[in-house]
C-alpha cells in the first residue's frame, strides 16, 4: 500500500525573500521574509557560515509564516550576507540578502555670519552631501529661471542635471538650457546652475541634479512649472518644421459617453520648437478642476479627461497646439447620453467650511428606489461621519467634521448607474489639496503640490508620521511642492502636508519595474549509478542571468502529478540524489530551474525516471499491548521513511494484499493500516484465551515485536453515562434503565441514599445487561433521587412526579358583559379538574368574598356573583387556574344614559363596494331605536340592512356606494349616535405580490413576474433598474384580466436586476438574479459588533465568506481603506482579514467588511492605558535646599494629556507667591523660583481626583547655606576621536559659581565647548574631541579646585566591505578589495596570507584608492590558493582564494570495495596535479573528519579511510573537485549469525505453558526449533517468536505428550538438545459450594474455587449436566468457577454439583413457587354469532401454571364442544357451534385469581 502524495508534506518555500538593506551606522535594520511548507519548517539565521543567537541587539521575530531578522543599533562590523534556513522533515531551503551600514552623513551646516566660514561636510572622505538644494518656481512663459544646487564631498563629486528622467541633451528642445558650474563664494563644495533662458509651456516639469563620486551618489529635484501669461509677446526664432498632429482626420469626430461616465481625449504633437497645448470648450480656454484633469502621459500625449460627464459638459473640445512655426487644431464634438430615468432633483454644489459640515441633497423619482453615494469612485457607508437620510423621495448626505481631504466630487447613484454629480468645496486654510492617491513606477519622479489661502506660510510635510528633510520641499507665494526624485519602493507610504490644524493626504504607492525572469538550465542529464542512487548533471543558463541565482531541484513520483522540491543550490553542476532523499519507495522523475529575485525559469525536465527505494530506520517502536477482554488491541510503529512492511501474528505472516481477514477461521480478526510514516496492526474483539500472542513487524532495515496481555474487563456502566434527570405526572408509569458492561452482573437500586424494597408499586428487574426499576403508576411522593450501584460505579437518575397541569376548560376566549345599574352578574369559569385551587381577580387585585361579591365552587365550576351590581363593580375580572387564566371584562351602565357605545361622533372612511358596518350599543336589549340618514328615516333594502342582536344594534351597508355618503342616526328618545360616512372610489393596489420577491434563476431558465392588481383596467408600466422596459423577443409583456406578466423566456446574467411594476399609487419590485451565487458573510452571524482593545497594541478584524472566493471591500469611517504598514489586509481560505499590527487611539471607529450583498459593521474603540508615573519609578529622597536656591520638582506621565493636582502640606498648591506650574508633553514641573523657609514640605503631585488615583510625593527641606565645596572631583576620561567628553563635578551649595579652565585657560562657552548646570552638577562637554583636544581640564569654584586628564584616542580603523571568497583558474589575475570606515593612513592596513605578512613577489601589488584598499595578484598559480586577510589595528576580515588548475586528470581512479560488518575501509586515487584540495561525499552527503573517517591527501595521492562501518554504510563513495568527479562502490556484509545463548531443560505441570529461549548474535536472521531431530511448525498450541535478537519457542497447555528432547538451529549453528519434562496436575477444591434459596422467576448464582488455573470443570444439575444456553451461564475467573441460573423455574430446584478431575463440590437449589396470577384477562362482555366459533383467552405469571375454566359456576371439561388450549402462559377456551344455549357467565379460576366474561349469542 502506498501513501498518497498529500500525506508527503512539502519541503520549504520561500514565497517572499529578504530584500537588501542599507542602513546608518546606529539604525536599526530589518530582513524579513515569507516561508511555507509541510510540516512547518524550523528557520534559522546565519552569518558566515555561523547560526546566529538572539542577544540584547539581535532579535529574531516570527508571526506565522514571516521571520525577521532584527539588528538594533548597526555597527559596521554588522555588515555583511545574512542567510534565512528553513528546514523540515521534507526538504530544505535558503534565502540571502546583503546588509549595508553606512557612515551617518554629516549634518546640514547652520546659516553664518560672513566671517565664519561654513566648515566642510567631513573632516575626511565620504560620500556627495547636498548643502543646497534646487528649489521649485512657479514662472510665466519667458521669465529667466536659474536653479542652483551645492553639493559637499570628498573626492569632489561630479554633478549633472535631468529633465523627466531624461538628460538635458535628450530633451528635444534644450538650445535655451545654460549650465553654469562653479564653487559657491566664500563657502564649501561644487555648485551647479541650470539656466533656462526665456522660459517656455513645455520647460515645465521635474529637474533634478545628481552628484556621484566614488563614495556614493545623491540626488535632489525641483519642480518648474510656466504658466501663460495674459498676453505673451511674440515671438521670432529661427524657422523651423511646422508642427505635425497625429491622428490628424476630419473633424470635428464625434463622441457619446453615458451620463455619469468619464470622457478622454488625448492629443499627440510633435514640432520643434516643442508645441505649446492649450485646450478649449466652446470657444473659451478651459483650466483643471475637480472634473476636468490636464496631464501628459507616459508616451508624450497631451490627455484631457472630463470626470463623470453631466448634460453641461456636452460641445466641442478642441486641442490647440502652436510654436514659433504656426498652430494647428483637432477637435472632437462631446454628447452626453442621458438615462430615461433621471432624478426629479439633482445635487447642487455647495460649500462649507473646515470643521463645519455639508449637506448634499437629490430626489429620486420613486420613494423605493435605492441609492448610494460615493466620492469620486469610493463608496461611502453610512456612520457618524457620513450621515446618510431617506424621506420619501429624499435623499440626503451630511458630512460632519469637514476635512480638506472631504474637497471633492460626490455622486448619489441610482440602480443603472444612474447618477447625479455635484462639487464640495472646503473653505479653510489648503485652497487645493492633495490627490488621494499617487501611482508611481519605481525610478521615477513623485510631485505634490498643494495652495494655500495665504502666501508665505510655512507647512509641513512627513511621510507616515515622519518629518522628510527640507532639500524635497519648496515653497512660493502659495504654492507648495514636494519633489521626490527616483522614488524607491522604500518611500511609499501615507504623504501628509499639515498646515496648523489643517491637513491633506494623498497614498504614495509605488509600482516595481517588471524585470524577466532567469533562463533555464541547458544540457540536463540524468546518469544512473550504482544501485538506489542517481546522477543529475547540467549546465548554467545561456546567456546567464545579471541577479544572483540559484538551482532548484524537484522530483515527481511516476503515477503522481505532485512536484515535490528536494533542495537548492548555488552552483551547476552534479549532482547525485540517494534513496534516502525520497519518502518512499517507487520510480522518480526529477526536473531543475533557476531562480532569482525576478522569478523563476520554465522547468527541464531529466529524460528518464530512476528507481529509489529509501533506508528505513525505527523512530518510534512496538510496544506491548494490555487490555480488557473484548476490546481492539492497536499496535503501531512510527518509520523513518514511507516503506511497506510486513505484520506477523504469532509467527504467521499476515498477507499485505489483504488489509483486513483472520488467522484462521473462527480465531482472531484482524486489520493492517498504513497512514504516512505510520504502521498499525489492529486485533479486533481480543478474547481472553489470545493473552500472551506475539506481534511482530519486518521491513528492509527494520524488525520489531510486542505481546498481547488481556485482562478480565472490569464492569462499568454503559448508559447512562451522565446524571438523568426526568419529569413525570402521577399515574405514569416509569421506568429507569441502568445497561452495564458485563451481562448478568448484579447491581442494587437505592432511593435517597436508602436501599429500595420490592413491591407492588416499584419492580426491580435484571434482563442480561440491562437493570430496570419500574414505578407503575408513580405518586408525588415516589420524587426523589435513584442509584443504580454495582462494583464501586453507580448510575443516578433524578425523578420528578408531579400533578398534571390545570386547564380552563370554558371560556376559551375573552368575555365581555354588559349590564345596567342593580342587575345580577355571573362570571363562570369551569376547569377540568376538581380538586384545582382557583383565585379570582379584578383589575390586578384578588378578590376577596363579602356582601357584594360572592365566590361559588361546584365540582369542576367555579362563579363569582354580583348580585346587585353598581358602576363602580366593572373592570377587568380574572379567573386564574395554575398557569392558566380565563379574561372577563364587566361594563355596568347607569340606566340613566340608553346608548352605551359609541360616546361621540364616528368617522366612517371606506371605498366602493366595501362593506361598511355601523353599530350602537345599547343598555337594554329590547330597547328600540330609529335609524335616519341625512335627517330622513332609511328604509331596510338588500343594500341596506338592519340587524339587532341582544343590547346592540346595527346597521350594514354590503356593498357601499359612493351616494351612500352622508351621516346616519342611532336615535332613542332624546338620545342620537352620529356616524359620518365618507364613500371613495378605491385606489388602484397590486394585491400580489405584497412584499418585495426575489428571484434566482440559472441561465436560460423562463422567469415570469407576475402583479395581480385590484381593477383590470389599470395602466402599468415596468422599469428594470430605473429604466422603463421595451419589449422584444428576449423580453414579453403580458396582460390577463387583473393579472401582469412580465416574462423572460431566456434569462441571461445580463437579465438579472431589479424590475418594478408600477401603477401609479403602487409598486411591486422584484429582484432577479441570475446564476450569480450570493457572497455572504457567514461569521461572524451578528451584523454589528462592538469592540474594545487597547491602546497600542494589535486589533485583528475578521470575517469569513461564502463562497471562499468572495471579494469584500473594507472601510473606516464610510471611506474605503488603503493598505499600508499601519493596516493589513489578508485572506486565508473563506477568511477575509483586516490587520492593524499597532493600533493607535486614533485607529478608532466605525469598520465595515462589504461583500456584494451583505456587509458587517465593527465599532472598534481604542481605550488608552490608565495613567502611571514612569519616571521617577520610587518616591524621590528629600530635597534640601539653600534659602533663594531655586527648587524644580519633576515627574513623568504615561500619557501627555493626563491633568494632575499638586498639593502642599495636603493644600492645593495655587500659581504665583514664588511657585510655577509646567507641562511639557508628558512632563510635570512645580517650580521655587527661590526657596524660603514656607516652602519646606511635603509636594504631593496626583493624577486625578480620586482618592485612589495614583501620587508621588516629594519632601522639601530649607537650610541655611553651607561654605562652598566640591563634592565629587573631575574624573580622567579618555575617547575616541569624534566622539564627546563630559566632565562633570558636584558643588556645595548647588548655585556656587563654578570657572572651567583647560590648560590653564579660561573656557569660552561655543560650538565645540559646552557649559551646563543642573543642582549641583556642574559639566563641560567638548563636542566632536580631535586629537588636538588632549589636555588638563581644571573646575574652581570658590577657593577648592580640580583637575583631571583628557586623551583623545584615534577612531577605530574598521571595514565597511569585507573581503568575499574568490575562485579564479590558473594564471587568471585577481584582484581582492576591502572598504574601510575612513580613509587611513599609509600602513594602517596590514595583507596577510595564512595568517603571514605577504612574501616578497613581484606578482604581488598593492593600492589605496581613498576608503578603498586593493591587493592584485598577477597570474595566479596553484601555490597562491589559501585564506588572505587584510587587518588594522582594530579590524581584520578573510577570504579564501581558490584556484582552479588549468588541466585535472585522474591518474589512478577509485576502487570498490568488500568488507565485513564492523571492519575498515580505504579508498585511494591519484590525480595529474598537486595541492589540489577536494571534497569526498557518500551517498551524496559530504564527508568530515572525525573518529571514524579520516581523509589525507599528500602529493598526488588522497586517501579516504572509514572504519567501524555497519550495513547502512554501504553505498557509493565520491571524490569531487571543480567539475571532476570519481566513485567507487562500498558493500559492507552481514557478520554471520551465531548463537550466543541457548535454551535450558524445562518441567512444568500438565496445563502450564513452557517456554524455551535461544539468543543470537544479530537480529536479523531465521532459526528452525526441533522435537526430537523433527521441525516444529507453528499451531494454536505452538507459537514461535521473534524479539530482537531473541527466539522463542512457547508451548501451550502443555500435556505429556510434549515431553522430549528440543534444539535451536541457525545456519551450521545448532544449540541442544534440551529436555522438557511435563509432570500431572492435581487438583483440591478451595471453596466449597453454598446452598441457594430463590424466589421463581429470581436468578441463582454458585461459584466454586479450586486450587489450580489451568483446570476445566464440569456442572450437573439434578444429575444432568449444564451447558451455557438460554438460562444458563458458565464463566471461570482464574481459580474461580461460576455458573449463573436465571428465571428460575420450580423444577429447577434440585442439587448443583462442580467436577473438576477427581475433586467435586456439591449444593442444592430451593426454588419458591409465586402465586398464580390472571395478567391478561377476557373481556367483561363478548358477542358472537350462532353457529360460529367464541374463544375466550388469558394470560397468567408464570408459563405452566393451571387454569381452570368453569360455566355458571360449573368446571367445564374438554370435548368436542370445549376445547382447552395451553401456549406458555397463555390459555384459551374455545366453544364450538355457539348455540343461545351456551349463553352466560365463563370464569376461568388461576389459583386464587379468576376472571369472568359473559357471553351474548345473536341469531337463531
Amino acid at each position: 500500500m502506498k501513501a498518497g502524495s498529500g500525506d508527503q508534506g512539502s519541503p520549504p518555500c520561500f514565497l517572499r525573500f529578504p530584500r537588501p538593506v542599507r542602513v546608518v551606522s546606529g539604525a536599526e535594520a530589518e530582513l524579513k521574509c515569507v516561508v511555507l511548507g509541510e510540516p512547518p519548517p524550523t528557520v534559522v539565521w546565519e552569518k558566515g557560515g555561523q547560526q546566529l543567537a538572539a542577544s540584547e541587539r539581535l532579535s529574531f521575530p516570527a508571526d506565522g509564516a514571516e521571520h525577521g531578522l532584527l539588528l538594533s543599533g548597526a555597527l559596521p562590523t554588522d555588515a555583511g550576507v545574512y542567510v534565512c534556513r528553513a528546514r523540515n522533515a521534507v526538504g530544505e531551503a535558503y534565502a540571502a540578502a546583503a546588509v549595508t551600514v553606512l557612515e551617518p552623513p554629516a549634518p546640514e551646516p547652520e546659516p553664518q555670519p560672513a566671517e565664519h566660514p561654513l566648515p566642510p561636510p567631513r573632516s575626511g572622505e565620504g560620500a556627495p552631501v547636498f548643502l543646497t538644494g534646487p528649489r521649485s518656481q512657479w514662472v510665466l512663459r519667458g521669465e529667466e529661471v536659474v536653479l542652483t544646487c551645492q553639493v559637499g564631498g570628498i573626492p569632489e563629486p561630479t554633478l549633472y542635471w535631468e529633465k523627466d528622467g531624461m538628460a538635458l541633451d535628450e530633451v528635444w528642445d534644450s538650445s535655451h538650457f545654460v549650465l553654469e558650474p562653479g564653487r559657491a563664494a566664500g563657502g564649501p563644495g561644487t555648485s551647479l546652475a541650470l539656466r533656462i533662458l526665456a522660459a517656455r509651456l513645455p520647460d515645465s516639469g521635474v529637474y533634478v541634479c545628481h552628484a556621484r563620486n566614488a563614495h556614493g551618489h545623491a540626488q535632489a529635484g525641483a519642480l518648474l512649472q510656466v504658466h501663460q501669461p495674459p498676453e505673451s509677446p511674440p515671438e521670432d526664432p529661427e524657422e523651423a518644421p511646422a508642427p505635425v498632429v497625429e491622428p490628424l482626420k476630419c473633424a470635428p469626430k464625434t463622441f457619446w459617453v453615458n451620463e455619469g461616465k468619464h470622457a478622454k481625449f488625448r492629443c499627440y504633437v510633435m514640432g520643434k520648437p516643442e508645441p505649446e497645448i492649450e485646450w478649449h470648450w466652446e470657444g473659451r480656454p478651459l483650466l483643471p478642476d475637480r472634473r476636468r484633469l490636464m496631464y501628459r502621459d507616459r508616451d508624450g500625449g497631451f490627455v484631457l479627461k472630463v470626470l463623470y460627464c453631466q448634460a453641461k459638459d456636452r460641445g466641442l473640445y478642441v486641442c490647440a497646439a502652436r510654436n514659433s512655426a504656426g498652430q494647428t487644431l483637432s477637435a472632437v464634438q462631446l454628447h452626453v447620453k442621458e438615462p430615461r430615468l433621471r432624478f426629479t432633483r439633482p445635487l447642487q454644489d455647495v460649500e462649507g467650511r473646515e470643521h463645519g459640515i455639508a449637506v448634499l441633497e437629490c430626489k429620486v423619482p420613486n420613494s423605493r428606489i435605492p441609492t448610494a453615494w460615493f466620492r469620486e469612485d469610493q463608496r461611502l457607508l453610512p456612520c457618524r461621519k457620513y450621515e446618510q437620510i431617506e424621506e420619501g423621495t429624499v435623499r440626503r448626505l451630511i458630512i460632519h467634521r469637514l476635512k480638506a481631504d472631504d474637497d471633492g466630487v460626490y455622486l448619489c447613484e441610482m440602480r443603472g448607474r444612474v447618477r447625479t454629480v455635484a462639487n464640495v468645496t472646503v473653505k479653510g486654510p489648503i485652497l487645493k489639496r492633495l490627490p488621494r492617491k499617487l501611482d508611481v513606477l519605481e525610478g521615477e519622479n513623485a510631485v505634490l503640490l498643494v495652495e494655500t489661502r495665504e502666501a508665505g506660510v510655512e507647512g509641513r510635510w512627513s511621510r507616515d508620521g515622519e518629518e522628510l528633510p527640507a532639500t524635497c520641499q519648496s515653497s512660493s507665494g502659495h504654492m507648495h511642492a514636494l519633489v521626490l526624485p527616483g522614488v524607491t519602493r522604500e518611500e511609499a507610504g501615507e504623504v501628509t502636508f499639515s498646515l496648523g490644524n489643517s491637513r491633506t493626504t494623498t497614498l504614495l504607492r509605488v509600482k516595481c519595474v517588471k524585470h524577466n525572469p532567469p533562463g533555464p538550465p541547458v544540457l540536463a542529464e540524468m546518469f544512473k549509478g550504482h544501485k538506489n542512487t542517481v546522477l543529475l548533471t547540467w549546465k548554467p543558463p545561456e546567456p546567464p542571468p545579471e541577479t544572483p541565482f540559484i538551482y532548484r531541484l524537484e522530483r515527481q513520483e511516476v503515477g503522481s502529478e505532485d512536484w515535490i522540491q528536494c533542495f537548492s543550490i548555488e552552483k551547476a553542476g552534479a549532482v547525485e540524489v540517494p534513496g534516502d532523499c525520497v519518502p518512499s519507495e517507487g520510480d522518480y522523475r526529477f526536473r531543475v530551474c533557476t531562480v532569482s529575485e525576478h522569478g523563476r525559469s520554465p522547468h527541464v525536465v531529466f529524460h528518464g525516471s530512476a528507481h529509489l527505494v529509501p533506508t528505513a530506520r525505527l523512530v518510534a517502536g512496538l510496544e506491548d499491548v494490555q487490555v480488557y477482554d473484548g476490546e481492539d488491541a492497536v499496535f503501531s510503529l512510527d518509520l523513518s521513511t514511507i516503506i511497506q512492511g510486513t505484520w506477523f501474528l504469532n509467527g504467521e505472516e499476515l498477507k499485505v494484499n489483504k488489509p483486513e481477514g483472520q488467522v484462521e477461521p473462527g480465531a482472531l480478526r484482524y486489520r493492517m493500516e498504513q497512514k504516512g510514516l505510520q504502521h498499525r496492526l489492529i486485533l479486533q474483539a481480543v478474547k481472553h484465551e489470545d493473552s500472551g500472542a506475539l506481534v511482530g513487524f519486518s521491513c528492509p532495515g527494520v524488525q520489531d515485536s510486542a505481546a498481547l496481555t488481556i485482562q478480565e474487563s472490569p464492569v462499568h456502566i454503559l448508559s447512562p453515562q451522565d446524571k438523568v434527570s426526568l419529569t413525570f405526572t402521577t399515574s405514569e408509569r416509569v421506568v429507569l434503565t441502568c445497561e452495564l458492561s458485563r451481562v448478568d452482573f448484579p447491581a442494587t437500586w437505592y432511593k435517597d441514599g436508602q436501599k429500595v424494597e420490592e413491591s407492588e408499586s416499584l419492580v426491580v428487574k435484571m434482563d442480561g445487561r440491562r437493570h430496570r426499576l419500574i414505578l407503575p403508576e408513580a405518586e408525588v411522593r415516589d420524587s426523589g433521587e435513584f442509584e443504580c450501584r454495582t462494583e464501586g460505579v453507580s448510575a443516578f437518575f433524578s425523578v420528578t412526579v408531579q400533578d398534571p397541569p390545570v386547564h380552563i376548560v370554558d371560556p376559551q376566549e375573552h368575555v365581555f358583559v354588559h349590564a345596567i345599574t342593580s342587575e345580577c352578574v355571573m362570571l363562570t369559569c369551569e376547569v377540568d379538574r376538581e380538586d384545582a385551587p382557583v383565585r379570582w381577580y379584578k383589575d390586578g387585585q384578588e378578590v376577596e368574598e363579602s356582601d357584594f361579591v360572592v365566590l361559588e365552587n361546584e365540582g369542576p365550576h367555579h362563579r363569582l356573583v354580583l348580585p346587585a351590581a353598581q358602576p363602580p363593580d366593572g373592570g377587568e375580572f380574572q379567573c386564574v387556574a395554575g398557569e392558566e387564566r380565563a379574561y372577563f371584562t364587566v361594563t355596568i351602565t347607569d340606566v340613566s344614559s340608553w346608548i352605551v357605545y359609541p360616546s361621540g361622533k364616528v368617522y366612517v372612511a371606506a371605498v366602493r363596494l366595501e362593506r361598511v358596518v355601523l353599530t350602537c350599543e345599547l343598555c337594554r336589549p329590547w330597547a328600540e331605536v330609529r335609524w335616519t340618514k341625512d335627517g330622513e328615516e332609511v328604509v331596510e333594502s338588500p343594500a341596506l340592512l338592519l340587524q339587532k342582536e341582544d343590547t346592540v344594534r346595527r346597521l350594514v351597508l354590503p356593498a357601499v356606494q359612493l351616494e351612500d355618503s352622508g351621516e346616519y342616526l342611532c336615535e332613542i328618545d332624546d338620545e342620537s349616535a352620529s356616524f359620518t360616512v365618507t364613500v371613495t372610489e378605491p385606489p388602484v393596489r397590486i394585491i400580489y405580490p405584497r412584499d418585495e420577491v426575489t428571484l434566482i434563476a440559472v441561465s436560460l431558465e423562463c422567469v415570469v413576474l407576475m402583479c395581480e392588481l385590484s381593477r383590470e383596467d389599470a395602466p402599468v408600466r415596468w422599469y428594470k433598474d430605473g429604466l422603463e422596459v421595451e419589449e422584444s423577443e428576449a423580453l414579453v409583456l403580458e396582460s390577463d384580466g387583473r393579472y401582469r406578466r412580465l416574462v423572460l423566456p431566456a434569462a441571461q446574467p445580463a437579465d438579472g436586476g431589479e424590475f418594478v411594476c408600477d401603477v401609479g399609487d403602487d409598486s411591486a419590485f422584484f429582484t432577479v438574479t441570475v446564476t450569480a451565487p450570493p457572497e455572504r458573510i457567514v461569521h461572524p452571524a451578528a451584523r454589528s459588533l462592538d469592540l474594545q482593545f487597547g491602546a497600542p497594541g494589535r486589533v485583528e478584524l475578521r470575517c469569513e465568506v461564502a463562497p471562499a472566493g468572495s471579494q469584500v471591500r473594507w472601510y473606516k469611517d464610510g471611506l474605503e481603506v488603503e493598505v499600508s504598514d499601519a493596516l493589513q489586509l489578508g485572506a486565508e481560505g473563506p477568511a477575509r482579514i483586516l490587520t492593524l499590527p499597532h493600533a493607535q487611539p486614533e485607529d478608532a471607529g466605525e469598520y465595515v467588511c462589504e461583500t456584494r450583498d451583505e456587509a458587517v459593521t465593527f465599532n472598534v474603540s481604542l481605550a488608552e492605558l490608565p495613567v502611571q508615573f514612569l519616571a521617577p519609578e520610587a518616591a524621590p529622597s528629600p530635597l534640601c535646599v539653600a534659602p533663594g536656591e531655586p527648587v524644580l520638582l519633576s515627574c513623568e506621565l504615561s500619557r501627555a494629556s493626563a491633568p494632575v493636582f499638586w498639593s502642599h502640606n495636603g493644600r492645593p498648591v495655587q500659581e504665583g507667591q514664588g511657585l510655577e506650574l509646567q507641562a511639557e508633553g508628558p512632563r510635570r514641573v512645580l517650580c521655587i523660583r527661590a526657596a524660603d523657609l514656607t516652602h519646606a514640605g511635603v509636594y504631593t503631585c496626583q493624577t486625578g481626583t480620586a482618592p485612589e488615583a495614583p501620587s508621588l510625593s516629594f519632601t522639601v527641606q530649607v537650610a541655611e547655606p553651607p561654605p562652598v565645596k566640591l563634592l565629587s572631583e573631575l574624573t580622567p576620561l579618555t575617547v575616541h576621536e569624534g566622539d564627546d567628553a563630559t566632565f562633570q563635578c558636584e558643588v556645595s551649595p548647588p548655585d556656587a559659581e563654578v570657572t572651567w579652565l583647560r590648560n590653564g585657560a579660561v573656557v569660552t562657552p561655543g560650538p565645540q565647548l559646552e557649559i551646563a548646570r543642573s543642582g549641583s552638577s556642574h559639566s563641560l562637554t567638548v563636542r566632536g574631541c580631535k586629537l588636538e583636544d588632549s589636555g588638563t581640564v581644571t573646575a574652581r569654584a570658590g577657593s577648592t579646585v580640580t583637575s583631571a586628564r583628557l586623551h583623545v584616542r584615534e577612531t577605530e580603523l574598521l571595514f565597511l566591505r569585507r573581503l568575499q571568497d574568490v575562485r579564479a583558474q590558473e594564471g587568471q589575475d585577481v584582484c581582492l578589495e576591502v572598504e574601510t570606515g575612513r580613509v587611513g593612513a599609509a600602513g594602517a592596513v596590514r595583507w596577510l596570507r595564512g595568517g603571514e605578512p605577504l612574501p616578497l613577489d613581484s606578482r604581488l601589488a598593492l593600492a589605496q584608492d581613498g576608503h578603498v584598499h586593493r591587493l592584485f595578484i598577477h597570474g595566479v598559480v596553484l601555490a597562491d590558493q589559501g585564506t588572505y586577510g587584510c587587518e588594522s589595528h582594530h579590524d581584520r576580515t578573510l577570504a579564501r582564494l581558490s584556484v582552479r588548475p588549468r588541466q585535472l586528470r585522474v591518474l589512478q581512479p577509485l576502487e570498490d570495495v568488500t568488507v565485513i560488518e564492523g571492519g575498515n575501509a580505504t579508498f585511494q586515487l591519484r590525480l595529474s596535479q598537486e595541492g589540489v584540495i577536494g571534497e569526498w561525499a557518500r551517498g551524496g552527503v559530504r564527508l568530515q573528519p572525525g573518529p571514524k573517517c579520516h581523509i589525507h591527501a599528500e602529493g598526488h595521492t588522497h586517501r579516504l579511510a572509514l572504519s567501524g562501518l555497519g550495513l547502512a554504510d554501504s553505498g557509493c563513495v565520491s571524490f569531487t573537485v571543480d567539475s571532476l568527479r570519481c566513485a567507487a562502490r562500498l558493500t559492507v556484509r552481514e557478520v554471520p549469525v551465531t548463537i550466543v545463548q541457548g535454551p535450558q531443560d524445562l518441567e512444568v505441570t500438565e496445563g502450564d505453558t513452557a517456554t524455551f529461549e535461544c539468543e543470537l548474535s544479530q537480529a536479523l536472521a531465521d532459526v528452525t526449533w526441533e522435537k526430537d531431530r523433527r521441525a516444529l511448525t507453528p499451531s494454536p498450541r505452538l507459537r514461535l517468536q521473534a524479539l530482537g535478537t531473541r527466539r522463542l519457542l512457547q508451548l501451550r497447555r502443555c500435556s505429556s505428550s510434549d515431553a522430549g528432547t528440543y534444539s535451536c538451529v541457525v545456519g551450521t549453528a545448532q544449540a541442544g538438545p534440551v529436555r522438557l519434562i511435563v509432570r500431572e496436575r492435581t487438583v483440591s477444591v478451595l471453596s466449597e459450594l453454598q446452598s441457594v434459596r430463590a424466589r421463581e422467576g429470581d436468578g441463582a448464582t454458585f461459584e466454586c474455587t479450586v486450587s489450580e488455573t489451568e483446570t476445566t470443570g464440569r456442572w450437573e444439575l439434578r444429575g444432568r449436566p449444564l451447558k451455557p444456553e438460554g438460562r444458563v451461564r458458565i464463566r471461570q475467573e482464574g481459580k474461580k468457577h461460576i455458573l449463573v441460573l436465571s428465571e428460575l423455574r420450580v423444577e429447577d430446584a434440585g442439587e448443583v454439583r462442580f467436577q473438576a478431575g477427581p475433586a467435586q463440590s456439591l449444593a442444592l437449589l430451593e426454588v419458591e413457587a409465586l402465586p398464580l396470577q390472571i395478567c391478561r384477562r377476557p373481556p367483561r362482555e363478548k358477542t358472537v354469532l350462532a353457529g360460529r366459533r367464541a374463544v375466550l383467552e388469558v394470560t397468567v405469571s408464570r408459563s405452566r401454571g393451571h387454569v381452570c375454566w368453569l360455566r355458571e359456576g360449573v368446571e367445564l371439561c374438554p370435548g368436542d364442544k370445549y376445547e382447552m388450549r395451553s401456549h406458555g402462559p397463555t390459555h384459551s377456551l374455545v366453544i364450538h357451534n355457539v348455540r343461545p344455549e351456551d349463553q352466560g357467565t365463563y370464569c376461568c379460576q388461576a389459583g386464587q385469581d379468576s376472571a369472568n366474561t359473559c357471553l351474548l349469542v345473536e341469531g337463531d
